[in-house]
This record gives C-alpha cells, sequence and structure tokens, in this order.
C-alpha cells in the first residue's frame, strides 16, 4: 500500500537547521509513557536467545513536537533504551496516530532495523501491526509503524487474572496461525512475549514488532521457530495460570517457585483447561526435556497449528443474563395515595369489604341482568345453528358452484416467483488489476452453498482503500424481469445489486453502466428491487468485507446466487 512505502516521504529540507544529534543538547528530556501500546518490557526475562554488543552511540533525544520528514510529529517517548527510543507520533498527513522508532544512522544495529522493518513491511498480514514507513535521512535512521489506540496488551489483560479458556483458545490459535504464515515467509520475532502481543476491540489479536523488535535489541537465534513457538507456549501458560513459566518474575506476572522446574498450567491453579494445559507444555518443551506427558512436543507454529486443530474445539461461554429486580409496590397502588402515611409501629385497622346487593333494587338489578344474559346466549345459539344449516344445505346441492365476481376484496395467496437460470458469470474489478480470482466464478451458481468464489485478500473491511468494491456480472441470456436476487456468503458481508438498463445490447464494462437497485448486509441477504426491474445484466457489488477466521484476512466469499422473477 502507499502507507507502507519505504522511502522517505516529503522529505524536510534542512538547509541552514542544525543535525538532529546536534539538537540532542536543546532537547527536553520526555519521561516514559503510561500507554497500554508499550514497545518494549522492562522486565528481564528468560530468552532461549543470544543477544550481540549493544551499539555504543547514545539515542538521539529527540524532544515533543519534532518533525520527522516534515510529516511525523514526535508526542510522547514511550521508550528510552540501548541506543534507541521509541515514540508515539501523529502523521500529519493522514491525520493519525503512529509509533516510530528512532536510532542514530552510526549505530550498530541500524541496517539490520532497517532490513527487518523492510521484510516485514512486504508481508502484508492484517494480524501484526503493519510497517508503514522506513527511512534514513540526515544522520537518523527511523521506522514507523501503526498505532492501535483500541487495542490492550496481553500485560494489561493479565494483570486481572487469567483469561477465560476461550479466550486463552482464540489467543494461542491467532497467534500460532500468524506465527506460521511469517515463517513460510522467512520471517521471525524473537521478541514475543506478553507486550507484543495485543488484542483489539473487535476481538483479534494482533502481533506488533515482527522481526523489528528483535532488531533493535540485536536478538538472533540459530533456531528461530524453536524460539517463537517456546514464546507462544509461554503467553498460553500465562494466560492460564497468570504466571511467568521460569523462576524469574517477568512483564508484571510472578514465576513459578524455584527448585521444582516446569510444572503444567493445570497443576498451578485448579480449573485450567485440560487440553490447554497440555499444548502449552508440548510448546514449551526443550529438546524433549519439559515436554508434554503424553503427546510429542511442538517445535515449530505450524507444528502448533496442527496440535490446535486435532484439539476438540472451545465454545464461547454463554452470556449471563442478570435477573431482574424484585417488584416493589409503591405507596399509590398499595392505596395510600393522598393519605396519611402511618406512623412505624401502629397498626392500621383494615375496611371491611363493602356488603353484596341485599336491597330489593339489587335483587331486582341481579334478575334483569341474569335474564339478559340468558336472552343473549339463546339468540346466539339459534344464528349458530342457522348458519350451519344453510352451509350444509349448499354442500349437499350438486348443481350450486361457488363464483367470485370481481368485486370480491377476498386476500389471495402470494404467488412465489419463478426461477431464472443464470446463464454465464464473470468477475468484476473495474477500479483495480480488473481480475478478481476468475477461475472460481462457477461456484457462485453450482446449487452448492459447500463451494465458493473468494476475492482477494485486503487489509480491512474497506478494500485496504484502495477502491469502492469487486463483485460478479450475471448474464441471464436475455432481458428477463426480475423480482429478487438471493446471494449467499461465507461471513456477514455488504452487497448492493446493479443493473444494467433493459436494452443493453452486449455486457457493459464500466461501473457507471450499471445503477443500483438495492442493497443488504447479512450472510444470507434478499436483494429485491423497489419496483419492476428488467434487464440481461445483473452486478453483484461487494462494499464491504468480513474478516474471514481461517486465515485471518479480511475477503469475500460467495457461495450461491440464485435470481427468482
Amino acid at each position: 500500500m502507499a502507507d507502507r512505502s519505504t522511502a522517505a516521504v516529503d522529505v524536510a529540507d534542512n538547509s541552514g537547521e542544525t543535525s538532529l544529534t546536534a539538537q540532542a543538547d536543546q532537547s527536553t528530556a520526555d519521561g516514559v509513557a503510561k500507554n497500554r501500546e508499550r514497545d518494549t518490557d522492562s522486565d528481564e526475562v528468560q530468552e532461549s536467545t543470544r543477544t550481540d554488543g549493544a551499539g555504543t552511540t547514545s539515542p538521539p533525544e529527540l524532544h515533543s513536537g519534532h518533525k520527522l520528514a516534515r510529516r511525523y510529529r514526535l508526542e510522547e517517548c514511550v521508550t528510552r533504551l540501548d541506543g534507541f527510543s521509541s515514540w508515539r507520533a501523529v502523521d500529519e498527513k493522514l491525520r493519525r496516530a503512529v509509533g516510530v522508532h528512532i536510532l542514530p544512522a552510526d549505530h550498530s544495529r541500524a541496517r539490520s532495523v532497517l532490513a527487518a522493518a523492510r521484510s516485514s513491511a512486504l508481508l502484508g498480514d492484517p494480524r501484526f501491526v503493519q510497517v508503514l514507513d522506513a527511512v534514513e535521512e540526515n544522520d537518523v535512521v527511523y521506522v514507523v509503524h501503526e498505532w492501535l489506540p483500541d487495542a490492550t496488551e496481553l500485560t494489561t489483560l493479565l494483570a486481572s487474572g487469567p483469561l477465560e479458556p476461550y479466550d486463552a483458545y482464540q489467543m494461542v490459535s491467532q497467534v500460532s496461525s500468524a506465527m506460521a504464515a511469517a515463517h513460510r515467509e522467512g520471517l521471525a520475532h524473537l521478541r514475543l512475549n506478553p507486550n507484543a502481543v495485543l488484542r483489539a476491540s473487535t476481538g483479534q489479536w494482533r502481533i506488533r514488532g515482527l522481526a523489528v523488535n528483535a532488531a533493535l535489541r540485536g536478538v538472533s537465534s540459530d533456531t528461530p521457530q524453536r524460539t517463537d513457538t517456546e514464546a507462544i507456549g509461554a503467553l498460553l501458560y500465562a494466560a492460564l495460570t497468570q504466571r511467568w513459566p521460569y523462576e524469574s518474575d517477568a512483564y508484571g506476572l510472578s514465576g513459578l517457585p524455584k527448585d521444582i522446574g516446569l510444572i503444567a498450567p493445570d497443576q498451578v491453579r485448579a480449573g485450567v483447561h485440560r487440553g490447554l494445559s497440555e499444548l502449552s507444555m508440548r510448546a514449551l518443551a526443550n529438546d524433549g526435556a519439559t515436554a508434554s506427558r503424553h503427546e510429542s512436543p511442538c517445535t515449530t507454529p505450524e507444528e502448533l497449528v496442527k496440535a490446535i486443530g486435532e484439539m476438540p474445539r472451545i465454545r464461547p461461554p454463554e452470556p449471563a443474563f442478570t435477573a431482574p429486580p424484585e417488584y416493589q409496590r409503591t405507596t399509590y397502588q398499595q392505596g395510600t395515595y393522598g393519605r396519611q402515611t402511618p406512623r412505624p409501629g401502629v397498626t392500621q385497622p383494615v375496611p371491611p369489604p363493602p356488603p353484596p346487593l341485599q336491597s330489593r333494587t339489587g335483587k331486582a338489578l341481579k334478575w334483569a341482568v341474569s335474564a339478559l344474559l340468558i336472552a343473549a346466549l339463546g339468540l346466539g345459539s339459534w344464528q349458530l345453528a342457522d348458519a350451519l344449516m344453510d352451509q350444509g344445505g349448499k354442500k349437499d346441492d350438486p348443481g350450486q358452484t361457488q363464483t367470485n365476481d370481481g368485486n370480491d376484496k377476498s386476500p389471495k395467496k402470494p404467488t412465489s416467483g419463478k426461477p431464472i437460470a443464470i446463464s454465464g458469470a464473470r468477475d468484476f474489478d473495474p477500479l483495480g488489476d480488473q481480475t478478481e480470482k476468475p477461475s472460481d466464478i462457477g461456484k457462485v451458481y453450482d446449487n452448492s452453498t459447500a463451494t465458493y468464489w473468494q476475492t482477494d485478500f485486503y487489509l480491512s473491511p474497506d478494500f485496504g482503500r484502495l477502491k469502492s468494491g469487486v463483485g460478479i456480472i450475471l448474464d441471464l441470456g436475455k432481458t428477463q424481469q426480475v423480482g429478487k436476487v438471493t446471494v449467499t456468503f461465507v461471513g456477514d458481508t455488504s452487497v448492493e445489486l446493479r443493473s444494467a438498463s433493459s436494452d443493453a445490447g452486449s455486457e457493459p464494462t464500466s461501473l457507471n453502466a450499471y445503477s443500483k437497485v438495492a442493497e443488504g448486509t447479512g450472510t444470507t441477504v434478499q436483494l429485491k428491487p423497489g419496483k419492476t426491474l428488467k434487464s440481461r445484466y445483473l452486478l453483484v457489488w461487494l462494499t464491504k468485507l468480513p474478516l474471514q477466521p481461517d486465515d485471518g484476512k479480511w475477503r469475500g466469499r460467495v457461495a450461491d446466487i440464485k435470481v427468482t422473477s
């Protein structure tokens, strides 16, 4: 995408200005922000990695308000450590918050940080916090990445207690799947800890600092897949027990008691899900020494994904409904409105019920009401019997037939539309590269919802802000009257029904040639035009995509389309 450029954008004209390191003497010190999107940890943790020597260059101590490339305005220093600093900043061009890592250009790790950032940016997986820019200008190197103000670190989530089994299952599933995809592209994290795993407000888990965090600290590993897999096991262990699976305390979590070794989560805390406990031990296995009691260890994220797939699926908990408060009678309902409130402890006399109608007038009234009721019952019975006799006589007369004249206003049963066969279909991407998975287009009208046509994947529901939509053009063979188009999706999808004019001699190829006649959102959407529609060519135009849980990407999937008259 354009935002992930690896070249400087609007590079500042620094003629007549002092260099950034020269400005360090004039800068003010910024405190570490208490922001939940911290990019580093403050605790020393046990890791199976080796670290090279720290760079000898001090981090550029820039002040709040300084601009990089006349675009990124530094707001708050998040971390100042080991020759680099991390900031919360504002991209004034796109008016959004971003994160920035800054280190001197002559730092010993500057080249590796740039290479890691550019490799991470090329991955483009939405499960990772995206690198937006990686630039070397003047005497500094800086890396710009997404800032997620609505996301919460796993560290913060665990501060209030362990995760529920369903949340822990979702976390380990999504993180393992994302890291397996990264390793297939040759990328490792090597700093996967509770500060690097975030849960967005939508419930999706995101990973921050792929390759970059390790490069900033000079961390490397001879077995990167083993390192990341063991880190995922530690994350799951912490999520289940609220304890760090090593003797040292880290990330606000207490370590395990000394001299007892690594014990299973279900032995640390009661009520831990047995399958997840077993899974964390399989991931934490170190050369088989601490492997699970019954299963073989998982040494790569791919093996961990396979092990998760073999587990019984953990379903979300049932929503809890609170009982309504007990009904309280008011003083008005109790009949005391307008009266004096009795003093506490004083028993009020209960008024006696009114006497029954014992007078001569009361008796006459009761007899009159009884007579009226008897007369009404008799009249109703006679009318009912007469109606039944008339109806029986009409049925017995074979010469009589029932006819409806033009003034009969009795309701008629609605007639369902007849199905219209789709003679052909093709993908339609006029705002992109003109093609969108054409090989599977026949699956949208094969009368099976088990198969589907899908779009390319995008970085957001709105097609990564690259275009307004993609679609499928349906050819009905000839101009016909269309009453309804039913579209079945995989995941909630927003869609519009558009049609070409009834006199179109050939299939239109521009989006403007199709007029919108209906729209809807859901997994099964019925698109009914507001007025009579006759057309040969229809366009099913997708405008908002769902996040597919199996690959963690935004893409549309159309399983079936039916057209009726």
